[in-house]
């Protein structure tokens, strides 16, 4: 059994079905990647390259599944985005050239995957296999994909060489072209029940699970990554108080995007409160009940719009406190802010 699958056990039935299907040569994976989407494309991968002697696939013990688990199989090429390959230890910080000088400047590694990216894979799956197998390229998230880069992709896709296979996962496969999407098969990861999924979370140790769980949206890696980043179940409660009290201490240390959720979960639960619904991100216990429906809808809007700019170099402490400010204006019924960010 393959690590993933074995620690994941709820990805069992995805790949059984994947399994199921020997002659898809694409197949695009959907679901959420807080419920393992990328380690139940990778398990599926591993699979398609088992050279055990397992009914199931993929055995997990033999070389070729071993290779797989840790990247260095010679018939995988993932293909992903320059910051998901920095994560994995793949990619360099960039650098890039800055005028005639030849001086070196860092930038920020790139969130698409770009067209030389994939002419390059394409170019690698047309080549023999290593070992005989199969040629496999996994795309993840395939949404990453610009629109020059996934028209590259189509013609593969539509007549891919001899033993190539390819696993395209995404997250919101909406995003990417219909044409990209009707020449695969399609499987779509179902989430894991919740008694599951908090079971899980309860295996790796984590205390007051189901409010991280809630946090979360009930996706377990989500919850356990917000562990890792050392927001528990108690510090997790205490944001709607530090919120309402503009009391900033508590967001020390997060980066802008991990702020600006939080406030758009609250503004979230808010809107339910108001419609009489039950929150579903914060513990009840923990929110005050807000004023007026109109100020939340208002200031839901801003938390939308200055999310498509928050990759700006902001200055976190002032952008913080500017967030709670307004914050505490909406969730008091008063109006827009003067000066929007």
């Amino acid at each position: 059994m393959s690590p993933f699958a074995a620690a994941l056990p709820w990805l069992a039935p995805v790949v059984a079905q994947a399994m199921a299907m020997p002659h898809a040569h694409a197949i695009l994976l959907h679901g959420a990647a807080g419920d393992g989407l990328f380690e139940a494309a990778h398990t599926i991968a591993q699979g398609w390259l088992c050279e055990g002697a397992s009914n199931t696939p993929p055995c997990g013990h033999c070389s070729a599944c071993r290779a797989t688990a840790s990247g260095q199989h010679p018939d995988l090429h993932r293909l992903a985005p320059e910051w998901l390959r920095q994560q994995w230890g793949e990619s360099p910080a960039g650098d890039v050239a800055d005028g005639e000088g030849g001086s070196k400047s860092k930038r920020k590694p790139s969130k698409q995957i770009r067209i030389d990216e994939v002419r390059a894979a394409i170019d690698w799956v047309v080549t023999t296999s290593s070992r005989g197998r199969a040629k496999v390229v996994l795309v993840q998230p395939a949404e990453a994909m610009n629109l020059q880069a996934a028209s590259a992709l189509l013609k593969t896709l539509e007549e891919p060489p001899r033993g190539a296979r390819l696993l395209l996962a995404a997250a919101e496969p909406e995003r990417l072209l219909s044409t990209v999407r009707s020449r695969c098969q399609v499987l779509r990861l179902t989430p894991p029940p919740p008694n599951v999924a908090l079971a899980w979370l309860q295996d790796q140790g984590l205390a007051q699970a189901e409010v991280l769980l809630a946090a979360c949206s009930q996706r377990p890696l989500d919850a356990l990554a917000l562990s890792v980043a050392g927001v528990d179940a108690t510090r997790w409660a205490a944001v709607p108080a530090a919120v309402f009290d503009r009391q900033p201490a508590l967001f020390a240390g997060w980066p802008a995007a991990r702020v600006l959720e939080v406030l758009q979960k609250l503004c979230h639960d808010g809107m339910a409160m108001t419609a009489g619904a039950a929150p579903r991100f914060y513990p009840a216990q923990s929110l005050r009940r807000p004023v007026a429906l109109a100020s939340l809808v208002a200031w839901g809007r801003e938390l939308s719009q200055l999310a498509q700019r928050i990759d700006h170099p902001w200055s976190e402490g002032l952008l913080v406190d500017a967030l709670l400010d307004r914050a505490h204006r909406a969730w008091h019924g008063a109006g827009r802010a003067s000066d929007t960010l």
